[in-house]
């Protein structure tokens, strides 16, 4: 693999589109090889707001199946970063 790609996701409302998004992230779990997901929480107070940080693994064409499905969603933002492990 000479590419590694992280895609950051900005859930803008967990309580509505939470269960979308985990059902994207589970059809791709293969390819999912990292996940991070945090969001702010105080006793008083769980954020609507959430993210979650992906190392993807696998086939470049399943990743990018990934993101168009992910971009499909709305109620997130999505930012990715790609590697070059050639250089």
């Amino acid at each position: 693999m000479s590419e590694k790609r992280i895609i950051g996701i900005n859930v803008l409302d967990r309580i509505k589109e939470a269960g979308r998004t985990q059902k994207v992230l589970s059809k791709y779990a293969t390819s999912i090889k990292t996940r991070l997901g945090f969001h702010e929480l105080s006793e008083d107070i769980c954020s609507r707001n959430g993210f979650v940080i992906l190392e993807l693994t696998g086939k470049k064409s399943d990743w990018d199946m990934l993101e168009n499905e992910l971009n499909e969603i709305g109620g997130i933002n999505i930012q990715t970063m790609i590697f070059d492990l050639n250089k």
